[in-house]
């Protein structure tokens, strides 16, 4: 297994990154859902909302780093679960900012010394100059992979809603893949 040279899936960082998330997040992910009754999505919106406060829509979506749409779709799912409060912004009907409520504030204060104690379990796997190392490494990872995102190396945009698959189907089938 190599990050410098990747020969196959196992091998790639997101990957990885991806199985540890999956791993490690499964503990918490059936708390939120078998005994609070939200997603991990909507979970990941009332921690941001905890630390930050009110915000827009848009803004919570760039700190969870989401679509707009699906943070759209979640802030209504909390609201009914009264969880969040929609306040309207004086100056602008068309706005509104999203605040956890007190109930929301309750079930954040609950949850949250429980994901701890999760995260911390796994953290332990690693000694203190391992993690101190990995958190730098991460961080740096991060900074990069965001400079990478900004930097526009790609034209093409991502489609989610069909998966790329409109896409694919119109390729000639002897130009090769791409």
């Amino acid at each position: 297994m190599s990050f410098a040279e990747p020969s196959t899936v196992h091998d790639l960082l997101n990957y990885r990154l991806s199985c540890l998330l999956a791993s490690s997040g499964a503990m918490v992910t059936r708390l939120c859902e078998g005994r609070y009754g939200i997603t991990r999505r909507e979970w990941r919106l009332i921690c941001i909302l905890a630390v930050q406060g009110a915000m827009s829509p848009s803004g919570l979506a760039g700190q969870a780093h989401l679509e707009r749409a699906r943070v759209s779709r979640h802030i209504t799912d909390l609201v009914a679960k009264k969880l969040v409060t929609r306040l309207g912004v004086p100056d602008d009907k068309r706005r509104a900012l999203v605040e956890l409520n007190e109930r929301g504030r309750k079930l954040y204060d609950e949850l949250f010394p429980q994901s701890v104690r999760f995260n911390n379990m796994v953290l332990r796997a690693l000694t203190s100059t391992e993690l101190a190392a990995f958190d730098v490494a991460l961080t740096r990872l991060t900074e990069v992979s965001e400079e990478l995102g900004r930097s526009h190396l790609l034209t093409e945009k991502a489609d989610r809603r069909h998966g790329g698959s409109r896409r694919f189907a119109e390729m000639e089938p002897d130009a090769g893949l791409w």
